[in-house]
Parts: structure tokens; sequence; C-alpha cells
């Protein structure tokens, strides 16, 4: 009598499946979050930034893509770890000592210390940011822009009991924004070296496991045709193996050295 095939995501190449389509998921995140985190240098006290967060808040398809980006990092995580601790309880011999992790890449044998690094990240990165910024714990910024000229004329900080919600008003040509500053809780946290000294390492930490898991998650899904595996893989080393970590790294840089 044959045995009963396991249901497809119970088993490894379920999960390894699964851990490819949620990491796929993050990455097409990482390079949209990116696009709008790249106001943060827009000489314009915030102006650009602030109004990409309310976008990002209130948009209801970008809330119910938020959910779903929660949900992938739990199931990324959760199951990187299954995956991680089947595959020690299979090898009685050490990873690292055993025959083939010679001939292996360093951070396809780290990948759960990368990813355990980058989950730490992502803690400290929303209590920082998502948590104050929904739970009204960020100051308050007006702005009065001319909008034939497009000259700023005025950038003032509230205080609460001025502020009641994000608000756009025109009137003779001048447009008046009030809105949560953002802006300013990324430049105060930035100010602080252990967290500059965090995100670095987390964007290290990203580039080597995305260099890794990009290229893998393809071969996991079936792109794996020599015509197009050579794009794939230099979309995985230099987009977001590089560029995008390098552009992340930068962020916290430039508020710490800008003072």
């Amino acid at each position: 009598m044959s045995s009963k095939s396991k249901p497809l995501f119970s088993s490894s190449l379920g999960k390894k499946l699964i851990m490819s389509l949620t990491g796929l998921f993050l990455c097409m995140f990482l390079l949209i979050h990116l696009i709008g985190n790249l106001q943060l240098f827009n000489n314009d006290a915030g102006y650009a930034f602030n109004k990409y967060a309310v976008f990002m808040t209130t948009f209801p398809p970008i809330k119910v893509v938020s959910y779903l980006l929660y949900a992938s990092v739990i199931i990324h995580a959760i199951y990187a770890l299954v995956l991680t601790l089947k595959n020690k309880s299979a090898r009685p011999v050490g990873y690292n000592q055993s025959a083939g992790s010679a001939n292996s890449k360093w951070n396809s044998r780290n990948m759960g210390i990368l990813g355990t690094v980058l989950l730490v990240f992502i803690a400290t990165h929303m209590s920082n940011f998502w948590w104050k910024y929904h739970n009204d714990q960020v100051p308050y910024i007006e702005y009065k822009t001319d909008l034939k000229t497009g000259q700023q004329l005025e950038v003032r900080e509230l205080t609460a009991n001025e502020f009641t919600v994000y608000s756009v008003q025109v009137e003779n040509g001048i447009e008046t924004v009030q809105a949560r500053d953002l802006y300013k809780q990324v430049d105060f946290a930035f100010q602080s070296l252990p967290l500059v000294a965090l995100y670095v390492i987390a964007m290290a930490a990203l580039a080597f496991h995305l260099i890794h898991g990009f290229q893998s998650a393809f071969q996991t899904v079936g792109f794996n045709h020599k015509r197009y595996i050579g794009c794939i893989r230099t979309i995985g080393v230099w987009l977001f193996g590089v560029i995008i970590p390098v552009l992340f790294a930068l962020m916290p840089l430039y508020f710490f050295f800008k003072g």
C-alpha cells in the first residue's frame, strides 16, 4: 500500500514556495517603499515626505496591501524558522563542517542569522515610526505654499491644540497643508548613533539576504531557464543586493551627519 503524499503547503517544497512568494512580494514592497522614502532627501522641510506618509496610511488599497505586508513578514519568518530547524535536525554534522559547506556561499549558509538581524530591525523601525505615527506621538506642522510659483512661504510647527486632522486648503492661490510631521520624527530618531548603526548593519544584512534570496525565490517558482536566469541574477545582485540597501542606509547617515 502506497503512503499518502503530503499536501503541497505542508511539504518542504511547499514551505519553500510560500517563502519564495512572500519574499518576492516583500522585494516589490521594498522597491516601492524606497521610492517614497527618497522624498526624505528633498529640501522642503519634509513637505513631500509627510504627504507621502498620509497617502500610505489613508489610501484604502495601500492599507489593504499593508496588511498583506504584515502577514507576509510573519509567514516568511515562520517558514524560514521551520525550514532552518528542519535542515539542522537532518544534519548530524554542523553545516559549516559538512562536505558541502566549503562550496556554498556564506550568505546562503547564514540566511537564518541575516533574517534574525532583519527581524530586530523591523521591530525597531515599526516602534520608532509606524507606532508613533499611528498613535499620534509625532509633532505637527503647517506648510503654506504659493501654487503659482511653487515657493514655500511659511513652515511652522503646530501645537496639539492647533492640529486636528490632515488637511489641505487653497485660498487665493495659497495652499495650506496641516499634517503630522513624520519627517521631524525621522530627523530626531537618526540623531542617535546606535540607531543609525543598527540601520546600516541591517541594510548590510538585507543586501546579503537578497543577493541569495531573490535568485533562489525565482528558482523555486520555476523561473530558472538559462535565457533569463542571468537577468534575474543581475537584478538580484545590483538592484536588490546593492542599490536598494545602499540607498536605505544613506537615509539615517544623511540625517545623522546633517545634524
